[in-house]
């Protein structure tokens, strides 16, 4: 198999099954109990929330253990609009995560004004336009760090310097760039940051929500008195052990990603581009992450070639995982490009640190055979 889906979920690493495994077996206690069987797990959570604040450069207290990413995003805007009551205003752009653009749909029917922001054909957004959206009545701005389908990257330290200046509170969702980029949040005034661990090798079902330091915080899941007091649930130990071995193993990631990724993602990139007629880059050619590239493949159904790809063992998408049962054509791309058809006609390549050259040059030979053969089923 040649996995080219790390955007939509990345495998668990041998040494994050071996730390959780304890957890799983003999030291199976609940952390919230008074005896020591149970209560002596609660350490291991405080180790994994401080590997998990040495990732972003945070303090182990501004960490809240969540189930997911979906679960951050909707808690820091919700947080936001609880402690503004008055201001209804939220600003977002038009290619974030459904997570983020769902949960404002959501609110828009309950009264609350939602603007937004378009992006360039490259993806980029502009700032002038951030600046002149805001108004005394916002209440929070949510503009992501990576996009998720092209990998564009936003002026997060511009965004977050123009929201502390006009007071208003700024959330950052960055699953994608966790592990591939440097992130410090010492040096960015965001006041909430979203992460979750399948997107760097820890398992599904955890996430984590950075919360500045006297940030206004209000819990999203109320319940038992975990997480002091922030998020309801018993903790789920193992996998909280495992986004924290994760996260210190993605702390040498990012110095030596892109010279290890990026060359494989030219490679692919220039081998499709150069060797299939009528395919197109989606995203700005240089200000996106290492590792991904998204290609229109005009004249062809991004399902149908997925499909042959998938019988050759190459795994690849259309897009946002969490949209895959969806037959909205890609809200990124029509963003981007809102005069044709390409939504429908896009494929998300999304490489990894063990992507191979051999695998790359698999992949722009089995995509440029398919490509022929069903532009020729359309003559």
């Amino acid at each position: 198999m040649v996995y080219l889906d790390h955007n939509a979920t990345t495998p668990v690493l041998p040494e994050v099954l071996e730390a959780m495994m304890p957890y799983l077996t003999t030291e199976w206690g609940n952390p919230s109990s008074a005896y020591k069987f149970g209560a002596k797990v609660k350490s291991v959570i405080e180790t994994a929330r401080a590997q998990v604040a040495e990732l972003i450069g945070a303090q182990p207290r501004e960490v809240i253990f969540t189930s997911c990413a979906t679960e951050s995003n909707n808690a820091s805007i919700h947080a936001a609009l609880k402690a503004n009551p008055n201001k209804r205003h939220i600003v977002t752009s038009a290619v974030e995560h459904s997570s983020v653009l769902n949960y404002c749909m959501a609110l828009e029917k309950e009264g609350y004004r939602v603007t937004y922001l378009p992006v360039d054909r490259d993806g980029l957004l502009k700032l002038a336009d951030l600046e002149n959206t805001i108004t005394e009545e916002t209440s929070v701005v949510s503009l992501m760090w990576a996009n998720n389908e092209t990998g564009v990257l936003f002026p997060v330290k511009e965004i977050a310097e123009i929201c502390r200046s006009r007071g208003v509170l700024y959330h950052c969702d960055a699953v994608q760039a966790a592990g591939r980029i440097e992130m410090d949040v010492r040096k960015l005034p965001v006041d909430y940051l979203s992460l979750t661990g399948h997107k760097f090798h820890a398992p599904k079902g955890i996430g984590a929500l950075y919360v500045r330091r006297k940030t206004p915080f209000s819990p999203l899941i109320q319940g038992g008195h975990q997480e002091r007091n922030l998020r309801g649930g018993t903790e789920s130990v193992p996998l909280i052990v495992g986004i924290g071995k994760a996260a210190e193993l993605a702390r040498r990631h990012p110095p030596t990603y892109k010279k290890k990724v990026r060359p494989m993602r030219d490679k692919l990139e220039e081998g499709i581009l150069s060797s299939i007629p009528n395919t197109e880059l989606n995203g700005h050619k240089t200000q996106r992450l290492a590792n991904t590239t998204n290609i229109t493949f005009h004249g062809i159904e991004s399902e149908a070639l997925l499909i042959l790809l998938d019988k050759e063992d190459i795994c690849a998408s259309s897009g946002s995982a969490c949209l895959a049962d969806s037959d909205e054509p890609s809200h990124v791309i029509k963003a981007m490009k809102p005069e044709g058809s390409q939504s429908r006609s896009i494929i998300r390549f999304s490489l990894g640190l063990e992507t191979t050259g051999a695998e790359v040059a698999n992949v722009c030979d089995s995509a440029r055979r398919l490509a022929e053969t069903l532009r020729a089923t359309l003559v």
